[in-house]
């Protein structure tokens, strides 16, 4: 997996599907009708831990770490060269980060206090990094530099001293990523953290990096695989790593808890390891079972992923915001999205299911829109 890759093989439908699926699960776990009333699995662990809501950002690193390897091969076969695909990694990022940075200042736009990091930002800093590493070094070095970097930050936030806490402190204020974030970033943090920490910040950055380039070194393996290898032994040796990977993030769990916030290490391996045996699973579905019709809608969202993503945050940001009298005669005022929420869902499933209801009607309300820009075909490249 080290060495020179073969030129890109057609599109993968069990790729394709498992995008949409980790882009599908952040409408659904983004958007419930209360966020009093969700279900544990479709909430973050508190704090230390991951439950199945932590599983999806990472999945979306990886898979664009997949992307990577088999559009840098089709774009490098159509006569790109490496300045032609610096351009295009370089360009990308900047539209990524800048539709983050939209986003946070919607609908205000106070650039004063706006978050500066989030999801999209993340995104954006993993791509340009992976991408450049990628043009810049061999695939030995750049596998080399996927292991260190999970390796260097365990190091850094066990033995670098923290003032006012000192080393090794894991805690939300205490750990040396959150005390970056809070000198470099200020105002600029994520609000939900109450001024201290970001889920998103400076130095968990780094370890986020190595999600996107195991992606790569997989999409580097999956492009291999036109040697004529049986596909089920493809499907396997992918299943075997992802097992390998989940058991070694539950022993550095250890000594090392697998946290989202901090994006641990142990995170990255775990989380890893899952995606990989999602992508096996599909793929021995899709590519070898022929099952692959149910993956149409799955297919659709992984083809205008970060469009969807974001039109589904400034949708739900605009009903939030829109004020809509709460009962006839009261007075009082609700939010759009609450009063959807309340009367269409919550008023016949309950609180909890209505919550759960309201989060799957956004997804199949999504789904709609991008199938019927599909049809047309409408694909909005970012």
């Amino acid at each position: 997996m080290t060495g020179p890759v073969p030129p890109a093989p057609a599109r993968l439908v069990s790729l394709d599907a498992f995008r949409g699926l980790a882009i599908a699960g952040m409408i659904l776990v983004n958007n419930p009708g209360s966020w009093a009333h969700v279900y544990g699995p479709l909430r973050h662990a508190a704090w230390h831990g991951a439950s199945p809501t932590d599983l999806i950002f990472p999945f979306f690193l990886f898979g664009v770490g997949v992307s990577m390897s088999f559009s840098f091969a089709a774009r490098t076969a159509r006569g790109d060269t490496r300045r032609d695909l610096a351009k295009h990694v370089a360009r990308r990022a900047l539209i990524i980060y800048g539709l983050g940075l939209f986003m946070a200042a919607y609908p205000g736009f106070d650039l004063s206090t706006v978050r500066v990091v989030g999801v999209l930002a993340r995104i954006a800093l993993v791509y340009l990094v992976a991408g450049t590493l990628v043009l810049a070094l061999s695939r030995r070095a750049v596998l080399a530099v996927m292991v260190a970097l999970p390796l260097v930050y365990w190091a850094l936030m066990s033995w670098v001293p923290v003032p006012g806490f000192g080393a090794g402190d894991l805690s939300a204020e205490g750990n040396l990523a959150a005390w970056i974030d809070r000198a470099v970033l200020g105002v600029h943090m994520w609000s939900g953290g109450g001024g201290v920490y970001d889920p998103e910040g400076l130095l968990s950055t780094l370890p986020a990096i190595s999600s996107a380039l195991a992606g790569l070194f997989t999409g580097d393996f999956l492009r291999s695989r036109r040697d004529g290898s049986p596909r089920s032994a493809t499907s396997v040796h992918l299943a075997l790593a992802g097992g390998a990977l989940v058991v070694a993030g539950l022993v550095w769990d250890a000594f090392f808890p697998i946290n989202k916030p901090l994006w641990t290490s142990s995170y990255v391996a775990y989380t890893t390891g899952w995606a990989l045996v999602t992508l096996a699973a599909l793929y021995w579905l899709v590519e070898i079972g022929r099952f692959h019709r149910w993956t149409r809608p799955l297919v659709i969202y992984g083809m205008n992923a970060i469009t969807v993503f974001v039109a589904s945050g400034l949708v739900a940001r605009t009903l939030i915001l829109w004020r809509v009298p709460a009962e006839e005669g009261s007075g009082s005022t609700t939010s759009l999205y609450n009063l959807v929420y309340e009367a269409g869902f919550a008023s016949w499933a309950g609180p909890l299911n209505g919550s759960l209801a309201f989060a799957g009607a956004t997804v199949l309300f999504w789904l709609g829109v991008l199938w019927a820009m599909s049809a047309r075909g409408i694909f909005i490249k970012v």
